[in-house]
Parts: structure tokens; C-alpha cells; sequence
């Protein structure tokens, strides 16, 4: 139990003193080894459990429709030696595939979902153009962050990195409420956790998210554009 607070009281200071940083995150460290890590994400508001499935959509500008299918994989992936889940995640717009990436996470033994990489293929007119968006950590300097706290509401309003590998993936969090009524096609939720997402090296990216729990992300409303992200269909795994 004492490792276990001393480990909590490490990453706190670590936090605060990235939130106290530069712009780049040149103060940004992480502390963590495998032995800080659980084999199962249980978290009630990301539950990325084996088998679970997701399937989103969303309006977008230009009045094209945008699914989103998402899969919490069977196998996992070792990353810089923890057993991380594997989440498939496919973008399609009006039927076309634009994006497919494979995510790594793993959950801690307080309950914190950390987010350690990511696999990313772009495509164009249905042809793969690149990898830009992957990262790893442990590889080039990159680092994990959170993307879910095991108890958001001990954390409101505090500035967070979800990722970070400097000019590629620098997305930050921050839990603004875990008290909203949300209601989305799949169904209406109580006592659902609201966070905003940024970016320092992508203006675009000012999103609000809400999750539920036993389900994870419900909705999301991007500030800039105004289009929102819906949850049609969610599996639960086992």
C-alpha cells in the first residue's frame, strides 16, 4: 500500500508540474513501469472490455454523414512492456474507409486508463497516404497520458496530457463535470462525466466529450465546427 501512495503522489506532482510547463511540454514526465499496471480496463467510464463494440456517427460540415466503429480486441500489444488492450478504431465518411488505427491502453492499479500509442493509417479516395498520428511510448522521446482518471470527479478542472510525442500527438484533457444528463440515440444517461480535449499543436481540436458509465463516450461536440459525434449502437463485452 505505501508503493501504491507513493506511486499516486509521483504522478500528481507529475502533473502539476506539466500543467506548469512550457506550451511544448518540455516539463512533461512520466513515471510508470509494467508492475503498475492491471491486466483488465474496468473502468466503469472506459470500459475497454474484450469483445465490447461502439459504433458512432456524426453530420459533418459539409453535410456528409461520418460512422465510427470501434473494437476492443481479444489479443493485446506490448508496449515498453506492459500487455496493453488493443482498440480497433475505423472511421468511414458517406461508406468510404478514412481512417483505420489500432489503440494501446492499460489501466493502472488505481483505476486510471493510460493511453500508450497508437497505429494510425490515412487514407484518400480509398488508398492508404500515410501514418501520421502514430506513436509509441518508450519510441522517440514519446510519452503516456491519461484518458481516464479512476475517480473524474476528485479531478475537475485540472489540465491533464491524454498523449504526448512533441509536434505529432500533444492532445490534453480536462474533466469539467461529472454531474450532466446526456441523451443520445443509444439511450439517456445521469451523472455523466463532461471533459474537454485541446491541442497546443492543433487549434481544431476543441472538443467536449461525455461519458457514461457501464458505457464510456456517449457524445461529442466539437467547439469549432459545431458537429456531434452520437452513440448509435454499443456491445458490451465480457
Amino acid at each position: 500500500m505505501k508503493r501504491n501512495l507513493l506511486f499516486v503522489l509521483v504522478i500528481m506532482s507529475v502533473w502539476l508540474a506539466a500543467c506548469a510547463g512550457t506550451p511544448g511540454g518540455d516539463d512533461y514526465t512520466v513515471t510508470l513501469t509494467a508492475a503498475d499496471f492491471v491486466p483488465r480496463i474496468d473502468n466503469p467510464y472506459l470500459p475497454f472490455i474484450p469483445g465490447s463494440k461502439w459504433v458512432y456517427e456524426a453530420r459533418l460540415e459539409d453535410g456528409t454523414v461520418e460512422r465510427n466503429e470501434i473494437e476492443v480486441l481479444q489479443e493485446t500489444r506490448d508496449v515498453n512492456g506492459v500487455a496493453a488492450t488493443i482498440v480497433h478504431d475505423v472511421v468511414y465518411v458517406e461508406g468510404q474507409l478514412v481512417e483505420e488505427t489500432y489503440d494501446w491502453h492499460a489501466q493502472d492499479q488505481e483505476g486510471n486508463v493510460w493511453y500508450l500509442g497508437e497505429e494510425v493509417d490515412n487514407y484518400e479516395n480509398g488508398a492508404l497516404v500515410d501514418h501520421a498520428g502514430s506513436w509509441e511510448w518508450g519510441k522517440d522521446g514519446a510519452l503516456p497520458g491519461v484518458m481516464m482518471w479512476a475517480d473524474p470527479a476528485a479531478h475537475l478542472n485540472e489540465e491533464y496530457y491524454q498523449e504526448y510525442y512533441a509536434g505529432e500527438a500533444e492532445d490534453k484533457g480536462q474533466v469539467l463535470s461529472a454531474a450532466e444528463s446526456v441523451a443520445v440515440p443509444f439511450g439517456e444517461f445521469e451523472n455523466v462525466v463532461k471533459t474537454y480535449d485541446s491541442s497546443a499543436i492543433d487549434p481544431d481540436l476543441q472538443e467536449e466529450k461525455f461519458y457514461a458509465s457501464g458505457v464510456g463516450l456517449i457524445r461529442e461536440v466539437n467547439r469549432v465546427t459545431g458537429e456531434e459525434v452520437v452513440l448509435i449502437e454499443f456491445t458490451p463485452g465480457n
